[in-house]
Protein backbone atom coordinates (compact mmCIF):
# COMPACT_ATOMS: atom_id res chain seq x y z
CA UNK A 1 0.00 0.00 0.00
CA UNK A 2 2.58 2.28 0.64
CA UNK A 3 4.85 1.72 -2.39
CA UNK A 4 1.55 2.28 -4.40
CA UNK A 5 0.47 5.87 -2.31
CA UNK A 6 4.35 7.01 -2.88
CA UNK A 7 4.07 5.60 -7.15
CA UNK A 8 1.36 8.07 -6.89
CA UNK A 9 3.47 10.70 -5.59
CA UNK A 10 5.85 10.22 -8.54
CA UNK A 11 3.58 10.34 -11.57
CA UNK A 12 1.76 13.27 -9.47
CA UNK A 13 5.95 15.43 -9.34
CA UNK A 14 5.67 16.58 -12.55
CA UNK A 15 2.34 18.18 -12.65
CA UNK A 16 2.87 20.20 -10.17
CA UNK A 17 2.47 23.46 -10.28
CA UNK A 18 5.58 25.00 -8.41
CA UNK A 19 7.55 28.11 -9.37
CA UNK A 20 11.23 27.79 -10.04
CA UNK A 21 11.91 31.00 -9.38
CA UNK A 22 9.63 34.24 -9.18
CA UNK A 23 10.76 35.76 -12.52
CA UNK A 24 7.85 34.35 -14.40
CA UNK A 25 6.44 38.23 -13.72
CA UNK A 26 7.40 41.58 -13.72
CA UNK A 27 8.13 43.08 -10.46
CA UNK A 28 4.98 44.49 -8.84
CA UNK A 29 6.23 48.10 -8.78
CA UNK A 30 6.89 48.00 -12.54
CA UNK A 31 2.82 46.12 -12.86
CA UNK A 32 1.63 49.05 -12.10
CA UNK A 33 2.38 50.84 -15.31
CA UNK A 34 3.19 47.62 -17.48
CA UNK A 35 1.31 44.89 -18.40
CA UNK A 36 2.19 41.44 -16.65
CA UNK A 37 4.35 39.64 -19.38
CA UNK A 38 4.27 35.67 -19.38
CA UNK A 39 7.38 34.36 -21.40
CA UNK A 40 9.29 31.62 -22.11
CA UNK A 41 10.52 30.76 -18.63
CA UNK A 42 6.28 31.02 -17.30
CA UNK A 43 5.62 28.25 -20.96
CA UNK A 44 8.35 26.31 -20.13
CA UNK A 45 10.11 25.92 -16.91
CA UNK A 46 7.55 26.36 -14.61
CA UNK A 47 4.71 23.86 -16.20
CA UNK A 48 6.21 21.94 -13.92
CA UNK A 49 7.68 21.56 -10.03
CA UNK A 50 11.57 21.89 -10.28
CA UNK A 51 13.88 18.66 -10.79
CA UNK A 52 15.92 17.07 -8.75
CA UNK A 53 19.11 16.70 -10.21
CA UNK A 54 21.18 13.06 -9.55
CA UNK A 55 24.45 14.61 -11.50
CA UNK A 56 27.99 15.76 -10.88
CA UNK A 57 27.28 19.21 -11.20
CA UNK A 58 25.26 21.57 -12.57
CA UNK A 59 23.20 20.36 -9.72
CA UNK A 60 20.34 20.76 -7.47
CA UNK A 61 21.04 23.97 -5.12
CA UNK A 62 18.78 25.40 -2.45
CA UNK A 63 16.01 27.85 -2.60
CA UNK A 64 18.30 30.35 -0.61
CA UNK A 65 21.38 29.80 -3.67
CA UNK A 66 18.67 31.05 -6.33
CA UNK A 67 17.49 33.89 -4.48
CA UNK A 68 20.67 35.49 -4.07
CA UNK A 69 20.79 35.81 -8.15
CA UNK A 70 17.72 38.04 -7.68
CA UNK A 71 19.35 41.18 -7.45
CA UNK A 72 21.44 43.10 -9.97
CA UNK A 73 24.18 44.31 -8.84
CA UNK A 74 26.70 46.22 -10.91
CA UNK A 75 29.98 44.93 -11.37
CA UNK A 76 32.24 47.53 -10.50
CA UNK A 77 29.98 48.14 -7.36
CA UNK A 78 31.64 48.09 -3.97
CA UNK A 79 29.13 46.10 -3.14
CA UNK A 80 30.20 43.13 -5.20
CA UNK A 81 33.96 44.65 -5.18
CA UNK A 82 33.38 42.91 -1.05
CA UNK A 83 31.43 39.72 -2.11
CA UNK A 84 34.41 38.97 -4.60
CA UNK A 85 37.20 39.52 -1.72
CA UNK A 86 35.13 37.45 0.72
CA UNK A 87 35.11 34.19 -1.72
CA UNK A 88 38.55 34.40 -2.32
CA UNK A 89 39.33 35.09 1.02
CA UNK A 90 37.09 31.73 2.25
CA UNK A 91 37.91 29.53 0.10
CA UNK A 92 41.87 29.95 1.61
CA UNK A 93 40.19 29.37 4.82
CA UNK A 94 38.11 26.39 3.31
CA UNK A 95 41.73 25.22 1.59
CA UNK A 96 43.19 25.23 4.72
CA UNK A 97 45.61 27.65 3.86
CA UNK A 98 46.16 31.70 3.99
CA UNK A 99 47.30 34.32 2.22
CA UNK A 100 49.65 34.91 5.22
CA UNK A 101 51.39 31.42 4.51
CA UNK A 102 52.39 32.02 1.00
CA UNK A 103 48.52 30.87 -1.05
CA UNK A 104 46.36 32.90 -3.42
CA UNK A 105 42.73 32.42 -4.58
CA UNK A 106 42.51 33.62 -8.33
CA UNK A 107 38.74 33.57 -9.47
CA UNK A 108 38.65 32.59 -13.70
CA UNK A 109 34.89 33.32 -15.75
CA UNK A 110 33.45 30.26 -17.01
CA UNK A 111 33.69 26.29 -16.59
CA UNK A 112 35.90 24.30 -14.60
CA UNK A 113 37.54 23.52 -17.89
CA UNK A 114 38.65 26.88 -18.26
CA UNK A 115 40.59 27.31 -14.94
CA UNK A 116 42.23 24.51 -15.38
CA UNK A 117 43.36 25.63 -18.90
CA UNK A 118 44.24 28.86 -17.44
CA UNK A 119 46.82 26.63 -15.27
CA UNK A 120 48.27 25.40 -18.25
CA UNK A 121 48.69 28.38 -20.34
CA UNK A 122 49.82 30.59 -17.94
CA UNK A 123 51.94 28.59 -15.84
CA UNK A 124 53.70 25.84 -18.01
CA UNK A 125 56.79 26.98 -20.20
CA UNK A 126 57.86 26.39 -23.54
CA UNK A 127 59.97 23.16 -24.13
CA UNK A 128 62.88 25.93 -25.00
CA UNK A 129 62.28 27.07 -21.46
CA UNK A 130 62.15 23.70 -19.79
CA UNK A 131 58.38 22.87 -19.50
CA UNK A 132 57.50 19.24 -19.77
CA UNK A 133 54.18 17.81 -18.25
CA UNK A 134 53.18 14.71 -17.05
CA UNK A 135 49.61 13.54 -16.54
CA UNK A 136 48.52 10.66 -14.83
CA UNK A 137 45.43 10.17 -15.76
CA UNK A 138 42.69 7.45 -15.22
CA UNK A 139 39.39 8.56 -17.25
CA UNK A 140 38.46 11.80 -19.75
CA UNK A 141 39.61 14.69 -17.50
CA UNK A 142 42.85 13.83 -17.21
CA UNK A 143 43.14 13.23 -21.16
CA UNK A 144 41.29 16.44 -21.20
CA UNK A 145 44.41 18.28 -19.45
CA UNK A 146 46.81 17.00 -21.68
CA UNK A 147 44.99 18.13 -24.98
CA UNK A 148 45.27 21.34 -23.01
CA UNK A 149 49.25 20.95 -23.19
CA UNK A 150 49.15 19.89 -26.66
CA UNK A 151 47.57 22.38 -28.07
CA UNK A 152 49.91 24.73 -26.30
CA UNK A 153 53.09 23.06 -27.97
CA UNK A 154 53.80 21.81 -24.72
CA UNK A 155 55.59 18.33 -24.65
CA UNK A 156 53.25 16.07 -22.63
CA UNK A 157 53.41 12.28 -21.46
CA UNK A 158 50.76 10.24 -20.11
CA UNK A 159 50.31 7.93 -17.40
CA UNK A 160 47.30 5.83 -18.95
CA UNK A 161 45.24 4.13 -16.08
CA UNK A 162 42.17 1.76 -16.96
CA UNK A 163 38.97 3.84 -15.75
CA UNK A 164 38.47 1.43 -12.93
CA UNK A 165 42.55 1.76 -11.94
CA UNK A 166 43.55 4.54 -9.20
CA UNK A 167 47.10 6.55 -9.98
CA UNK A 168 49.59 4.77 -8.64
CA UNK A 169 52.66 6.95 -6.64
CA UNK A 170 55.10 5.05 -7.43
CA UNK A 171 54.62 5.14 -11.06
CA UNK A 172 54.65 8.64 -11.00
CA UNK A 173 57.86 8.67 -9.24
CA UNK A 174 59.55 6.30 -11.45
CA UNK A 175 58.64 8.60 -14.68
CA UNK A 176 60.10 11.71 -12.92
CA UNK A 177 63.30 9.91 -12.56
CA UNK A 178 63.41 8.33 -16.15
CA UNK A 179 62.58 12.42 -17.76
CA UNK A 180 62.77 15.81 -16.11
CA UNK A 181 59.18 17.33 -16.10
CA UNK A 182 58.49 20.85 -14.57
CA UNK A 183 55.11 20.18 -13.44
CA UNK A 184 53.06 16.83 -13.28
CA UNK A 185 48.87 17.08 -13.40
CA UNK A 186 46.37 14.87 -11.77
CA UNK A 187 42.64 14.76 -11.35
CA UNK A 188 41.45 14.68 -7.49
CA UNK A 189 38.14 12.59 -8.29
CA UNK A 190 38.05 11.00 -11.59
CA UNK A 191 34.20 11.78 -12.19
CA UNK A 192 34.33 9.64 -15.21
CA UNK A 193 33.50 6.35 -12.81
CA UNK A 194 33.92 7.89 -9.81
CA UNK A 195 37.94 7.34 -8.99
CA UNK A 196 38.98 9.04 -5.86
CA UNK A 197 43.11 9.36 -6.51
CA UNK A 198 45.64 9.27 -3.70
CA UNK A 199 46.87 13.29 -4.03
CA UNK A 200 48.46 13.39 -0.78
CA UNK A 201 50.87 10.62 -1.75
CA UNK A 202 51.34 11.24 -5.37
CA UNK A 203 52.69 15.16 -4.10
CA UNK A 204 55.04 13.56 -1.60
CA UNK A 205 56.61 11.24 -4.37
CA UNK A 206 57.08 13.88 -5.91
CA UNK A 207 58.64 16.29 -3.73
CA UNK A 208 60.97 12.88 -2.86
CA UNK A 209 62.63 12.80 -6.13
CA UNK A 210 61.93 16.04 -7.93
CA UNK A 211 61.62 19.43 -5.52
CA UNK A 212 61.11 21.00 -7.85
CA UNK A 213 58.74 19.81 -10.32
CA UNK A 214 55.32 21.47 -9.91
CA UNK A 215 52.04 19.31 -8.61
CA UNK A 216 48.55 20.58 -10.19
CA UNK A 217 45.69 18.89 -9.12
CA UNK A 218 42.58 19.30 -10.39
CA UNK A 219 39.69 18.83 -7.61
CA UNK A 220 36.56 20.05 -9.97
CA UNK A 221 34.46 17.25 -7.85
CA UNK A 222 36.70 16.69 -4.74
CA UNK A 223 36.87 20.30 -3.68
CA UNK A 224 34.71 21.52 -0.56
CA UNK A 225 33.65 17.78 0.33
CA UNK A 226 36.97 15.88 0.50
CA UNK A 227 39.85 17.22 2.52
CA UNK A 228 43.56 17.83 1.54
CA UNK A 229 46.34 19.13 3.22
CA UNK A 230 47.76 21.18 -0.03
CA UNK A 231 51.21 21.44 2.31
CA UNK A 232 51.46 17.64 2.73
CA UNK A 233 50.40 16.85 -0.56
CA UNK A 234 52.91 19.32 -2.30
CA UNK A 235 50.32 21.49 -4.01
CA UNK A 236 51.08 23.87 -6.05
CA UNK A 237 48.27 24.65 -8.13
CA UNK A 238 44.50 23.13 -6.99
CA UNK A 239 41.74 24.31 -9.05
CA UNK A 240 37.62 23.40 -8.65
CA UNK A 241 34.27 25.11 -9.65
CA UNK A 242 31.53 27.15 -8.23
CA UNK A 243 28.85 24.23 -9.38
CA UNK A 244 30.40 21.40 -7.99
CA UNK A 245 30.72 20.52 -3.74
CA UNK A 246 29.87 24.28 -2.72
CA UNK A 247 26.58 23.83 -4.33
CA UNK A 248 26.45 27.10 -6.12
CA UNK A 249 26.02 27.37 -10.10
CA UNK A 250 28.05 27.92 -12.90
CA UNK A 251 29.67 30.73 -13.78
CA UNK A 252 33.23 30.69 -12.75
CA UNK A 253 36.08 28.43 -11.15
CA UNK A 254 38.58 29.36 -8.69
CA UNK A 255 42.64 28.68 -8.36
CA UNK A 256 44.33 28.45 -4.96
CA UNK A 257 47.47 28.36 -5.70
CA UNK A 258 51.25 29.01 -4.12
CA UNK A 259 52.10 32.67 -4.69
CA UNK A 260 55.49 32.00 -6.06
CA UNK A 261 54.29 29.48 -8.10
CA UNK A 262 51.66 31.89 -9.26
CA UNK A 263 54.26 35.27 -10.00
CA UNK A 264 56.33 32.43 -12.05
CA UNK A 265 53.27 31.94 -14.43
CA UNK A 266 54.49 34.37 -16.87
CA UNK A 267 53.69 32.12 -20.38
CA UNK A 268 50.47 32.98 -20.93
CA UNK A 269 49.35 32.42 -24.32
CA UNK A 270 45.81 33.28 -24.10
CA UNK A 271 44.82 36.93 -23.05
CA UNK A 272 41.50 36.03 -20.71
CA UNK A 273 43.21 32.87 -19.73
CA UNK A 274 45.89 34.82 -17.92
CA UNK A 275 45.74 33.51 -14.66
CA UNK A 276 48.91 36.17 -13.32
CA UNK A 277 46.82 39.19 -14.84
CA UNK A 278 43.91 37.97 -13.23
CA UNK A 279 45.43 37.83 -10.32
CA UNK A 280 47.13 41.20 -10.30
CA UNK A 281 43.68 42.63 -11.33
CA UNK A 282 41.85 41.08 -8.30
CA UNK A 283 44.07 42.16 -5.96
CA UNK A 284 44.54 45.83 -7.84
CA UNK A 285 41.26 47.01 -7.68
CA UNK A 286 39.11 43.59 -6.41
CA UNK A 287 37.56 43.35 -9.46
CA UNK A 288 37.85 41.25 -12.83
CA UNK A 289 39.21 42.49 -15.64
CA UNK A 290 36.68 41.52 -17.83
CA UNK A 291 32.93 41.35 -17.15
CA UNK A 292 32.35 39.13 -14.01
CA UNK A 293 29.61 36.71 -13.73
CA UNK A 294 27.14 38.97 -10.93
CA UNK A 295 24.81 36.66 -10.13
CA UNK A 296 26.99 33.16 -10.31
CA UNK A 297 29.22 35.08 -7.98
CA UNK A 298 25.90 36.09 -5.89
CA UNK A 299 24.82 32.50 -5.59
CA UNK A 300 28.07 31.12 -4.21
CA UNK A 301 28.30 33.66 -1.35
CA UNK A 302 25.17 32.41 -0.23
CA UNK A 303 26.12 28.71 -1.19
CA UNK A 304 29.48 29.54 1.11
CA UNK A 305 27.18 30.42 3.95
CA UNK A 306 25.93 27.15 4.14
CA UNK A 307 28.30 25.23 3.57
CA UNK A 308 29.61 26.79 6.61
CA UNK A 309 27.09 26.35 8.15
CA UNK A 310 26.54 22.79 7.26
CA UNK A 311 30.51 21.94 9.31
CA UNK A 312 32.62 22.78 6.57
CA UNK A 313 34.30 20.24 4.84
CA UNK A 314 33.28 17.20 7.06
CA UNK A 315 29.71 18.44 6.99
CA UNK A 316 29.17 18.01 3.73
CA UNK A 317 31.21 15.17 3.28
CA UNK A 318 28.83 13.62 5.91
CA UNK A 319 25.66 14.22 3.94
CA UNK A 320 27.03 13.35 0.40
CA UNK A 321 28.07 9.82 2.08
CA UNK A 322 24.78 9.58 3.62
CA UNK A 323 23.19 10.39 0.44
CA UNK A 324 25.66 7.50 -1.59
CA UNK A 325 25.05 4.62 1.03
CA UNK A 326 21.23 4.67 1.08
CA UNK A 327 21.84 4.79 -2.91
CA UNK A 328 23.85 1.37 -2.99
CA UNK A 329 22.01 0.09 -0.87
CA UNK A 330 18.54 0.10 -3.00
CA UNK A 331 20.21 -0.55 -6.19
CA UNK A 332 22.19 -3.16 -5.20
CA UNK A 333 18.41 -4.86 -4.12
CA UNK A 334 17.72 -4.32 -7.80
CA UNK A 335 20.72 -6.18 -8.81
CA UNK A 336 23.14 -2.70 -9.24
CA UNK A 337 26.20 -2.83 -7.99
CA UNK A 338 29.26 0.10 -8.26
CA UNK A 339 31.10 -0.33 -11.73
CA UNK A 340 33.66 0.52 -8.90
CA UNK A 341 35.51 -0.90 -5.76
CA UNK A 342 35.41 0.39 -2.34
CA UNK A 343 39.01 1.54 -2.24
CA UNK A 344 38.64 3.59 -5.61
CA UNK A 345 34.85 4.48 -5.25
CA UNK A 346 34.78 7.87 -4.01
CA UNK A 347 30.43 9.12 -2.70
CA UNK A 348 30.40 12.01 -5.47
CA UNK A 349 29.15 10.02 -8.47
CA UNK A 350 28.63 6.23 -8.96
CA UNK A 351 28.80 3.86 -12.11
CA UNK A 352 26.60 1.58 -12.61
CA UNK A 353 26.62 -0.25 -16.12
CA UNK A 354 23.52 -1.69 -18.02
CA UNK A 355 21.29 -4.15 -17.12
CA UNK A 356 21.99 -7.92 -19.76
CA UNK A 357 18.56 -7.52 -20.36
CA UNK A 358 16.79 -7.35 -24.20
CA UNK A 359 14.19 -5.08 -22.93
CA UNK A 360 16.18 -2.05 -21.19
CA UNK A 361 16.33 0.68 -23.12
CA UNK A 362 18.21 3.93 -21.58
CA UNK A 363 16.76 6.95 -23.51
CA UNK A 364 13.59 5.82 -22.56
CA UNK A 365 14.76 4.93 -19.04
CA UNK A 366 16.16 8.20 -18.71
CA UNK A 367 13.08 9.80 -20.58
CA UNK A 368 10.78 8.59 -18.05
CA UNK A 369 12.77 8.95 -14.94
CA UNK A 370 13.10 13.15 -16.15
CA UNK A 371 9.23 13.12 -16.80
CA UNK A 372 9.24 12.25 -12.67
CA UNK A 373 11.31 15.55 -12.26
CA UNK A 374 14.11 12.93 -11.71
CA UNK A 375 17.34 13.85 -13.86
CA UNK A 376 20.46 11.14 -13.88
CA UNK A 377 23.53 11.22 -16.05
CA UNK A 378 24.44 9.08 -19.15
CA UNK A 379 28.16 7.14 -18.92
CA UNK A 380 31.37 8.50 -20.03
CA UNK A 381 33.06 5.10 -19.92
CA UNK A 382 35.16 4.28 -23.18
CA UNK A 383 34.62 0.17 -22.34
CA UNK A 384 30.98 -0.23 -20.91
CA UNK A 385 27.84 1.10 -21.12
CA UNK A 386 26.65 2.13 -18.35
CA UNK A 387 25.43 5.51 -16.50
CA UNK A 388 25.92 7.88 -13.58
CA UNK A 389 23.75 8.69 -10.36
CA UNK A 390 25.28 11.84 -8.57
CA UNK A 391 24.61 12.17 -4.86
CA UNK A 392 26.28 15.60 -4.59
CA UNK A 393 23.97 19.20 -4.49
CA UNK A 394 21.14 20.09 -2.33
CA UNK A 395 19.94 16.25 -1.88
CA UNK A 396 19.30 14.55 0.79
CA UNK A 397 19.22 10.52 1.59
CA UNK A 398 14.93 11.08 1.37
CA UNK A 399 15.75 11.91 -2.06
CA UNK A 400 17.13 9.03 -3.34
CA UNK A 401 14.46 6.90 -1.51
CA UNK A 402 12.04 8.14 -4.25
CA UNK A 403 15.00 8.01 -6.64
CA UNK A 404 15.11 4.00 -6.04
CA UNK A 405 11.79 4.28 -5.96
CA UNK A 406 11.07 5.70 -9.76
CA UNK A 407 14.24 3.31 -10.73
CA UNK A 408 12.16 0.29 -9.83
CA UNK A 409 9.03 1.79 -11.34
CA UNK A 410 10.55 2.47 -14.87
CA UNK A 411 12.30 -0.72 -15.21
CA UNK A 412 9.27 -3.09 -14.15
CA UNK A 413 7.49 -0.61 -16.74
CA UNK A 414 9.92 -1.66 -19.57
CA UNK A 415 9.39 -5.62 -18.90
CA UNK A 416 12.80 -5.53 -17.27
CA UNK A 417 13.42 -8.60 -14.97
CA UNK A 418 14.42 -7.50 -11.06
CA UNK A 419 17.37 -8.51 -9.67
CA UNK A 420 19.26 -7.46 -12.80
CA UNK A 421 22.34 -8.66 -14.41
CA UNK A 422 24.91 -6.24 -15.05
CA UNK A 423 26.63 -6.23 -18.62
CA UNK A 424 30.36 -5.06 -19.65
CA UNK A 425 30.50 -4.16 -23.39
CA UNK A 426 33.69 -3.91 -24.75
CA UNK A 427 32.00 -1.12 -27.57
CA UNK A 428 33.26 2.14 -27.88
CA UNK A 429 29.62 2.99 -29.01
CA UNK A 430 27.93 4.47 -25.86
CA UNK A 431 26.49 7.39 -25.17
CA UNK A 432 28.57 10.16 -23.24
CA UNK A 433 27.83 12.85 -21.23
Amino acid sequence: RLVAMLSACLRSHARIRRPLLPFARLASSESLHTPVIEGWSSQTLMQSREPLLFTPGPLTTSASVKQAMLVDIGSRDARMVAVIKEIRELLLEMAGVSKESGWECVLVQGSGTMGVESIVNSCVPSPEKGGRLLVASNGAYGLRMAKMAEMYGIPTDIIQYDETGRVRPEDVGAALKKHKYSHVGCIHHETTAGTLNPIEEIGATIRDVDPDCRFFVDSMSGFGAYALDLEKANVAYIVSSANKNIEGVPGFSFAICRRDALQQGVFARSLSLDLLAQWKGLEANGQFRFTPPCHALLAFRQALAEHHAEGGVEGRRARYEANFEVLKKGMAEMGFHPYLDDEAQGCIITTFLFPDDKHFDFPRFYRELSEKGLVIYPGKLTKANCFRLGTIGRLYPRDFQILLLAIRETLVGMGVKLPVTQAKSESDSILTG
